[in-house]
């Protein structure tokens, strides 16, 4: 099983280092990123599995940048912050904060945590799985025939079109970002620009509509990706 790769979004070298040396010994991959600007562009860039938040990055607010990410991405997030005063807490985690940690604390003690949370993550994800079960859409794929359709329609898809269209209903739930699908559906993801993707994205959505004339499009969520939950 690949290891799982941990944002931390921290501006203190020393305490970066502790975190990422406990995260490593326990198999974890370590990102860190020292500011708000690294944090989104990491998240553009590659697949984060949990984000570990300082609150008190140089150059954003650390509760602004958390509602950012969690109106984007669907991933685990817990806070690290100086403040340990109650209002804070109950700020970070009703704005989407699945944990939350206050300094000092013991690097270890933040690694049980992350692997608590993400236990419980797994575990939600597979239940919402359950819930957004293909057979509850209107899209059926016989990857035999790489052939979809949409409301029993047969669709006219390329192969990338088909390729991206299947990574969107693998998950129908998750956000993915250009470069995410690019990855997965791209023999060659370098050799092409990420706005292709927005180009065989825009062409699915014509071709839903030649079936369906009142669907929805696909929204971008603020820029960053695209959701198979407003295809329909």
């Amino acid at each position: 099983m690949p290891s799982r790769t941990i944002l931390i979004a921290e501006d203190e070298p020393a305490i970066a280092e502790n975190i990422s040396y406990a995260l490593t010994t326990e198999g974890f991959e370590p990102v860190v990123c020292p500011t708000g600007r690294d944090v989104l562009e990491a998240l553009r860039d590659r697949e984060i599995d949990l984000i570990i938040l300082d609150i008190g990055l140089p150059d954003v607010n650390g509760f602004e940048l958390l509602e950012r990410i969690r109106n984007s991405f669907a991933i685990p997030i817990i806070v690290v912050t100086a403040r340990s005063e109650e209002v804070d807490r109950v700020v970070g985690l009703e704005m989407g904060a699945d944990d939350y940690v206050t300094k000092p604390f013991s690097p270890r003690e933040l690694t049980a945590r992350v692997r608590a949370v993400l236990r419980r993550s797994g575990e939600a994800n597979s239940s919402a799985q359950k819930d957004a079960d293909l057979d509850d859409l209107p899209f059926t794929i016989d990857e035999s025939r790489l052939r979809i359709t949409y409301y029993e329609v047969p669709l006219d898809l390329t192969r990338y079109e088909f390729r991206l269209l299947c990574i969107l209903l693998s998950q129908p739930g998750r956000v993915f970002s250009r470069r995410q699908l690019m990855e997965r559906a791209w023999e060659e993801p370098d050799m092409s620009l990420e706005r292709t993707v927005d180009a065989h994205i825009k062409t699915v959505r014509q071709k839903l509509r030649t079936v369906k004339d009142d669907i929805d499009p696909i929204e971008t969520h603020r820029g960053v990706g695209y959701s198979i939950r407003e295809m329909w």
